[in-house]
């Protein structure tokens, strides 16, 4: 069996980006996450600590996603890297993040990067 936690579309105000006026003024963004991780003894113990606290999960993206940066790549790299170190039973990580209204011009949804993990 296969079981994940979730958070979908968590919305950030950041200050990410390459052009002078992201780091300044900042964007929205959203952030959805999926972690693979084996919460089998939760279904039967109703207990918290017998899984991934999702509520700790979204602690370690809001603290990445404060920590301004050029690049969207290098915030998720940073954010799948703490959990991989701080979650050790974590089977696999796909993140999303999207930046709502990038500067180039374009009337689209957002744009952004994906990261699919698996150990």
């Amino acid at each position: 069996m296969e079981t994940y936690i979730f958070i979908r579309e968590a919305r950030f105000y950041a200050f990410h980006g390459v052009m002078p006026q992201e780091t300044q003024v900042g964007g929205e963004f959203l952030v959805s996450l999926r972690v693979g991780y084996p919460f089998q003894a939760a279904m039967e113990s109703d207990d918290v600590a017998d899984t991934l606290n999702y509520a700790e999960l979204f602690q370690l993206v809001k603290q990445q996603m404060d920590i301004p940066s050029k690049l969207l790549e290098h915030v998720a790299g940073r954010i799948v890297e703490t959990i991989q170190s701080q979650y050790p039973k974590v089977t696999s990580i796909h993140l999303k993040i999207t930046k709502k209204n990038p500067p180039m011009g374009a009337d689209c949804q957002g744009a952004g990067v994906e990261v699919n993990w698996e150990r």
